[in-house]
């Protein structure tokens, strides 16, 4: 059974999907996002998935998708900002490695972008995302293990210190005897002036560290 090195969740606009890739290539290791996995399954984007099938599908799936990865993928794990909601997602994240991305809702705002469609947002966005925050956070700040403000920080500083965090745990586990939680050791970030080359696993996105539009809401 394989298990993530690291899981991530925060709400819209964390960055978790940009983050996640910038770390993946750092650690060298593959990158997962939990909604990619609904998309595939499902044929269609999540936005569509929400329309024509309606939000308790779209949640059915992502448990599912989230059940699987938690036991089955080896990498950097990303989740839906809402996935952490279901009970049963919750007892599974036990035991795990879980980063928080903290994010304002200021900066939430800012990076979805309120004037375009989401899927939760379609009425009195920023209402709503205030909403979301509102339920979200207390659930969030519970499970994590790491909490990391995203907050005015570019997506390579924020994958930088995280690899360089996990690396270091990874290595005080196995120097302890015991195993880390994922199969695939992390070699932790490369040398100076040795990125992560283009095609490889979790190689991420051109490192702009860019994390505005990275995610609509879930």
């Amino acid at each position: 059974m394989s298990t993530p090195i690291v899981v991530l969740i925060g709400p819209p606009g964390a960055g978790k999907t940009t983050v996640g890739s910038l770390l993946a290539g750092l650690l060298g290791v593959d990158f997962l996002d939990t909604d990619t996995v609904v998309e595939e399954r499902a044929g269609k984007p999540v936005a569509d998935i929400f329309v024509s099938d309606g939000e308790q599908v779209f949640r059915e799936m992502e448990r599912a998708a989230v059940a699987q990865a938690l036991t089955g993928h080896s990498g950097v794990l990303a989740l839906g900002g809402g996935a952490v909601m279901d009970q049963r997602t919750q007892a599974l994240l036990a035991g795990h490695r879980v980063v928080y991305l903290r994010t304002g809702f200021a900066t939430a705002a800012h990076r979805t972008g309120l004037d375009t469609p989401r899927p939760l947002l379609a009425i009195n966005p920023r209402a709503t995302l205030k909403s979301l925050l509102e339920q979200r956070i207390p659930v969030y700040e519970s499970l994590a293990t790491i909490t990391v403000p995203t907050d005015d920080r570019d997506a390579q500083e924020i994958a930088d210190d995280l690899a360089a965090e996990i690396a270091a745990s990874i290595a005080e586990l196995e120097g302890e005897g015991v195993t880390a939680p994922a199969d695939g050791a992390a070699a932790g970030p490369p040398a100076e002036g040795e990125p992560a080359a283009e095609g490889e696993p979790g190689a991420g996105p051109p490192a702009d560290g860019g994390l505005s539009g990275a995610e609509p809401p879930r």
